[in-house]
């Protein structure tokens, strides 16, 4: 069965944004413009078949994000996000959300506070977090080593 979403380009301080959108406006991935390689295989990975239609930006997102952007930092936490991923990254997806703007945790910590006690779990948490679709708005930029640095942060 073919998906059909929409695509918009966003101006942002982070360059143009790609977003994906149903037709209830619920943000499916999002990208930066020069990545569409990419956003495509995310999108084949999550639903197969699809077919994208260019579209004006959903103006609750068009705002909220350019809120975030100039530094209303939970202005995205109410944004409708549908993502389809393994039952595992769906996890990974919302705890992410549930970081609070400002604070950091490490992949190990989010392992733990996802209930796996695994020292290999935190691998596989950033693995999640590397296929996040939605960047910014499922705030994976949030999560970092253990050391404090970004390892492995795709954006």
């Amino acid at each position: 069965m073919t998906m059909y979403f929409n695509v918009s380009d966003l101006e942002s301080p982070l360059g143009t944004l790609l977003l994906v959108t149903d037709e209830q406006t619920a943000l499916r991935a999002l990208d930066l413009a020069g990545h569409e390689n990419h956003l495509h295989r995310a999108l084949s990975e999550q639903y197969g078949q699809y077919e994208l239609a260019d579209a004006p930006a959903p103006r609750e997102t068009a705002e909220a994000l350019a809120r975030y952007f100039d530094g209303d930092l939970q202005a995205l936490d109410q944004l409708a996000v549908v993502t389809r991923g393994t039952e595992f990254q769906e996890r990974v997806w919302r705890a992410l959300r549930r970081i609070p703007a400002g604070a950091t945790t490490s992949y190990g910590k989010l392992a733990k506070s996802l209930g796996l006690d695994d020292p290999r779990a935190a691998v596989d948490v950033g693995a999640a977090n590397a296929a996040n679709p939605v960047a910014v708005v499922v705030p994976c930029h949030r999560v970092v080593a253990s050391d404090g640095h970004l390892k492995g942060y795709t954006w």
